[in-house]
């Protein structure tokens, strides 16, 4: 039987939304989504948090997940990816002896996210040839489509033999939903994300939100309400 571990990085230096990954959310801290999602899933050995905060490791700990080490700054500042937390993190565990066939990489601002789309992201890949698999979503309008604007304000378009084409004769197209990944640590590959080792698993885009400005956080809230309605209305009874 395979072994998976989850690993989600939180950074305690949130700039533009301060200390976003442990900010009220419905009653509950953002990051305690991720962690009870991942939990629910079943899939895992365990469920490790790589911070840098002590307060956040503390609060983490009260929602089931592991925190076996606190991340030193060099991967702690703006411009360390969650690859390289991730790959510190499954180092510190081997080097204590444990041993693990697939990672999952969850963000910690996925409140979003239901549990059996990371199963499905698990039981893809591992019955398949692909090294990887992540969460993705379609993108709302046509991209070749597009256009950019200019330095005198004016419009340019990207493709424009597509300006006369209609929106359902162009192919879909897809964007990374940043939300999981997972890696079969037994494979190798030189491809990156979104290429050809990849499964893509496709989410309804109102399960997807970026979560890194304040507009961002009241669009969360704002769906995360919707398709909780029920079960939050309940609480207020």
């Amino acid at each position: 039987m395979s072994k998976c571990i989850c690993i989600i990085p939180a950074r305690g230096g949130s700039k533009r939304i301060p200390r976003k990954n442990i900010k009220d959310f419905f009653g509950k801290p953002l990051i305690s989504y991720s962690i009870q999602t991942a939990i629910e899933s079943k899939l895992f050995e365990k469920v490790v948090v790589s911070t840098d905060d002590e307060e956040i490791a503390r609060i983490v700990r009260e929602y089931g997940a592991e925190v076996p080490f606190l991340r030193p700054k060099e991967l702690s500042d703006d411009f360390t990816g969650a690859g390289a937390v991730v790959s510190h993190a499954l180092s510190f565990l081997q080097n204590q002896g444990e041993k693990y066939d697939f990672v999952c990489g969850l963000y910690a601002t996925a409140p979003l996210l239901q549990s059996k789309y990371l199963v499905e992201g698990f039981e893809k890949l591992k019955d398949s040839d692909a090294v990887k698999s992540f969460s993705a979503t379609s993108m709302p309008f046509p991209i070749q489509r597009t256009f950019k604007i200019t330095q005198n304000n004016r419009c340019e378009m990207f493709w424009p033999e597509n300006f006369y084409k209609r929106s359902q004769d162009l192919e879909e197209a897809y964007q990374d939903a940043g939300q999981f990944w997972w890696v079969n640590l037994s494979k190798t590959s030189n491809e990156i994300m979104f290429g050809k080792d990849s499964i893509p698993i496709v989410l309804p885009r109102y399960l997807v939100q970026d979560i890194d400005t304040m507009e961002d956080w009241e669009m969360a809230e704002k769906l995360y309400q919707v398709i909780n309605y029920d079960e939050i209305l309940a609480k207020q009874l």
